[in-house]
């Protein structure tokens, strides 16, 4: 069983197999809001602490912080970021960053064990990010694309993600602080993208036994009512074994359709969290009268 403990300087979170999905909320990143974008540029970060007090008030067990303003001071927009979350909530947060300069400024504010986001097979990236995280004892997220790009076929992303796994061993990161992005693609845009998540997932549950995580709304990118269809995907994505997510737990069906799965995996001990969330007196015992457990199950599932 694969567990990647991360931690603020007072919480933890794990992520693993048996564990509870872990919810990444992805708010905190300038890219589509202009007007965060704005905020970050003028050195104001009034709606990072607020988006930051919302998402963990909704349910997220952590938090991605994204600081990419163009034409801005990258490393201490996001330093400063790191230092103003941390300052409003405990839960361990993910360092997100395409600039390795970021990432270290990222680190040296953060107190705890983080997720960094992301190294991908690219030989640069791989030689760049790697050493700093294993300088910083973190764990880092593994995306499967290399120099030649995204490949359509799951095997090659698969393959990426093994070398990944391996040159973290290198560096001295085990496995268990290695989390797999599989890359989630518009299925708008693909129609299998979907089955590819699906099957890649299953296989570095089963082959490379690593954790996952993904930018879970992507699937929904360019069309209508994408909560809903976010909301579907993730239960299946569970099912095939992710572990965890990059998503908004701001709206109602999403976050719903997580706890259903928590609880149809059996990683809600006792249906405990859903009840807390659904209201409820605690789960109905089957009634078995003298017409045997058929009839017993009938009664036990009327409204």
């Amino acid at each position: 069983m694969t567990e990647t403990l991360l931690s603020s300087a007072t919480r933890e979170v794990v992520i693993g197999f048996d564990r509870p999905f872990v919810v990444i909320g992805e708010r905190i990143n300038p890219t589509g809001r202009p007007r965060l974008a704005e905020e970050l540029r003028a050195g104001n970060f009034d709606t990072v602490v607020a988006d930051a007090v919302a998402q963990v008030e909704a349910g997220a067990h952590m938090l991605d912080v994204n600081a990419g303003v163009p034409l801005a001071d990258e490393p201490a927009l996001l330093a400063e970021a790191i230092r103003r979350v941390q300052a409003v909530t405990d839960v361990p947060l993910c360092i997100d960053s395409s600039i390795v300069a970021a990432l270290e400024a990222g680190l040296a504010a953060y107190e705890g064990k983080a997720l960094v986001n992301s190294v991908t097979g690219e030989e640069e990236r791989l030689e760049s990010v790697l050493p700093l995280v294993a300088r910083h004892g973190a764990a880092v997220v593994g995306i499967t694309n290399d120099e030649t790009g995204i490949s359509e076929d799951p095997d090659v992303r698969f393959e990426v993600a093994r070398t990944i796994v391996e040159r973290a061993a290198d560096h001295g990161i085990p496995r268990e602080d290695v989390v797999i992005d599989p890359l989630v693609m518009p299925i708008g845009a693909m129609a299998s993208a979907g089955r590819q998540v699906f099957r890649i997932v299953r296989r570095l549950r089963e082959e490379l036994r690593v954790n996952t995580t993904c930018g879970a709304s992507n699937i929904s990118f360019g069309l209508p009512n994408r909560h809903a269809l976010n909301a579907a995907f993730l239960p299946m994505a569970i099912a095939s074994g992710l572990t965890s997510a990059i998503t908004s737990p701001l709206h109602p069906e999403v976050r719903a359709a997580i706890q259903a799965a928590d609880v149809l995996m059996g990683h809600d001990a006792h249906c405990a969290a859903w009840i807390a969330a659904h209201g409820g007196e605690g789960p109905m015992q089957p009634q078995r009268g003298r017409r045997g457990g058929r009839e017993g199950r009938r009664r036990a599932a009327a409204p």
